[in-house]
């Protein structure tokens, strides 16, 4: 009887995995079942306008109203790994005055109103649905009764429902409204003057879904061993904390937070945390934004630095092209001095107008630094062997500003305005204390000898932060979820939301190996052919590509098992360490995901 209580509790949200147990099998099939269950019976009806799935996510600005609903927090959790949503408990305007709740909703342009057979029978609320889908773009979510649709006779928005009244239902409804599952039944019946039978809007999947391994055919007992390395990694003080992400046929079916921001155990590491993703910014932003200039006509990847950089016609870096510096193969040396080599004038703890260049708290250049001091030094630099792989962050800096150049606009605006937005990503940026509370983002190092700061918010990579934290090598930071949206849309080919970002060819060009001396792709980097370096994986095959990240992260796709894996933590915290690589964590835990999906049920 125990056994049985324990095992009814198999509700899994957001993705979470249980992973310890028999009974988590039992459960996983059970969800997998009632899922199946919503699929076949849940129906779109009034989407004559094509609402749902919700698309242009850059504009909307969504509320979900709730009444009586048991399964809200979990509906509006798992709206939330879409786009932000703002939920309301209707019941609490019910009491008073109903109307109260328009106006709280004044600045909303899409409310989501989710509703049972209680709901239903309330004149109170179908009113409000009523009168508020002829001023808002309103999607009701009905997990009721057939028969109850026709009370809902009048109602013209976008309706989405179920017979099936059960939590994982929720959960697909919500998934559902925006593309992470398709709807493809119409009505069987009769329900009422409006809802006739053979009604219904079909929709394909378009975003990510969110589930449990076993709907992707894999049996969570072979994905155990992800536990066990997170959890030996923190105690070997590889790092004191991490996330893993694994998404497996567009499905995210695993997504877990191990440890602590610091060893200090204080605040417990989340999947919504937003990491430091240090290298993983060359191909998560510089690379995304190049890839789309060459679609748009505006770059061409052959052509030279002096091309677009006509302040680079009097030096050593005019000839190169922009190809040899996405190969990493222009020649660039790795780095310039940065931090030793600030003069005591050009730095302040005060900001001021000769001050202005946030570096972290108490630390601010002099205005103008990069274009006065750091940019002159890069073109002035020495060129070693062209031709010769030699990984550089130089070069992205260039693709920085190449890509500035033919935008107009600075890096971190372009990829926040077409990449990350309009993709529903939300925790995705550079400089995110601007927008985040430091307690969601992971700290990196506690400089000591320059800094003299645990940098919170701030990048860790110090070219990055003498630049005011946007690079085009690195300042990127971002939450595991994000990470995996944006690289699923890679695996997709470009596509995702029922938007083309990037062309298929496009992404099949710079994720391909492009050179004879190296493994790598144009920014990407990619499977070593080198057997023994087992790399990224012993198991990954030949189309794998991705990066890696200095503080401890990296991302990587491969197309022949449909598979995007992200790994983020801070194992520069406190200091600097290699214990993440000498045990070969990243590779490890990818390798169990290989192992997981060859084995199945």
């Amino acid at each position: 009887m125990r056994r049985s209580r324990r095992c009814g509790a198999w509700i899994i949200l957001l993705g979470f995995v249980l992973l310890n147990s028999a009974c988590a099998q039992t459960a996983g099939m059970k969800y997998v079942e009632d899922e199946q269950k919503v699929a076949k019976s849940i129906v779109l009806l009034n989407n004559d306008k094509f609402l749902v799935p919700l698309r242009d996510l850059e504009t909307q600005k969504i509320a979900s109203v709730h009444f009586s609903g048991k399964y809200a927090a979990g509906f509006d959790s798992m709206l939330n790994k879409y786009s932000k949503v703002q939920s309301f408990k209707g019941n609490d305007y019910l009491h008073k005055n109903i109307n109260t709740l328009a106006g709280d909703l004044k600045l909303f342009n899409t409310i989501i109103v989710q509703l049972n057979d209680a709901d239903v029978d309330n004149p109170k609320i179908v009113n409000f649905i009523t009168t508020n889908q002829a001023l808002k773009s309103v999607i009701v979510a009905f997990n009721g009764k057939g028969k109850a649709l026709a009370k809902l006779n009048d109602i013209t928005a976008p309706l989405i429902w179920t017979d099936e009244k059960t939590k994982v239902a929720a959960l697909y409804t919500a998934q559902a409204i925006f593309g992470g599952v398709a709807i493809t039944n119409k009505l069987t019946g009769n329900h009422g003057p409006r809802y006739q039978k053979e009604m219904g809007y079909l929709t394909g999947k378009t975003r990510l879904q969110y589930t449990v391994p076993e709907d992707a055919g894999v049996n969570p007992k072979n994905l155990i061993d992800i536990d066990k390395i997170a959890h030996e990694a923190i105690a070997q003080h590889a790092t004191p904390g991490c996330v893993v992400l694994v998404i497996k046929d567009g499905m995210v079916i695993f997504d877990k937070a191990y440890g602590y921001h610091t060893y200090d155990k204080s605040i417990p590491d989340k999947t919504t945390d937003i990491f430091d993703l240090a290298s993983m910014t060359k191909v998560s932003a510089t690379t995304m934004e190049t890839m789309q200039l060459v679609d748009q006509g505006k770059l061409n990847i052959d052509a030279t630095v002096g091309s677009y950089l006509p302040i680079t016609k009097n030096t050593n870096k005019n000839d190169l092209t922009v190809r040899e510096l996405l190969e990493h193969q222009a020649g660039l040396i790795a780095d310039i001095p940065t931090f030793g080599a600030i003069k005591p004038t050009e730095h302040s703890i005060d900001s001021s107008a000769a001050y202005p260049t946030k570096v972290n708290e108490n630390y601010y250049l002099q205005k103008d630094y990069f274009k006065d001091v750091m940019w002159p030094k890069i073109l002035a630099s020495p060129l070693r062997t062209r031709g010769q792989y030699v990984y550089s962050d130089l070069s992205m800096i260039f693709m920085q500003q190449v890509d500035e150049t033919l935008t107009s606009m600075p890096e971190n605006v372009y990829v926040q305005q077409k990449f990350y937005d309009p993709l529903g990503m939300q925790t995705a940026g550079f400089l995110p204390l601007y927008r985040f509370p430091q307690s969601q983002i992971v700290p990196t190092e506690d400089d000591r000898e320059y800094r003299h700061a645990l940098l919170d918010g701030y990048v860790h990579d110090p070219t990055a932060a003498l630049m005011g934290g946007v690079a085009g090598h690195a300042g990127l930071f971002a939450g595991a979820n994000d990470v995996g949206i944006l690289f699923q849309m890679m695996l997709n080919r470009g596509s995702y939301g029922g938007e083309q970002y990037i062309k298929p060819e496009t992404v099949d060009l710079f994720t391909a190996k492009q050179s004879a001396v190296s493994r790598r792709g144009l920014g990407f980097d990619r499977w070593d052919p080198i057997l023994s370096n087992n790399y990224p994986s012993k198991l990954a095959s030949q189309q794998a590509y991705g990066h890696t990240g200095f503080t401890g992260t990296c991302v990587w796709v491969d197309p022949s098992v449909n598979l995007v894996y992200v790994f983020l933590s801070n194992r520069v915290n406190p200091n600097v360490g290699s214990k993440l690589s000498s045990l070969n964590i990243r590779p490890r835990i990818q390798d169990v995901i290989y192992e997981a999906i060859a084995k199945g049920l």
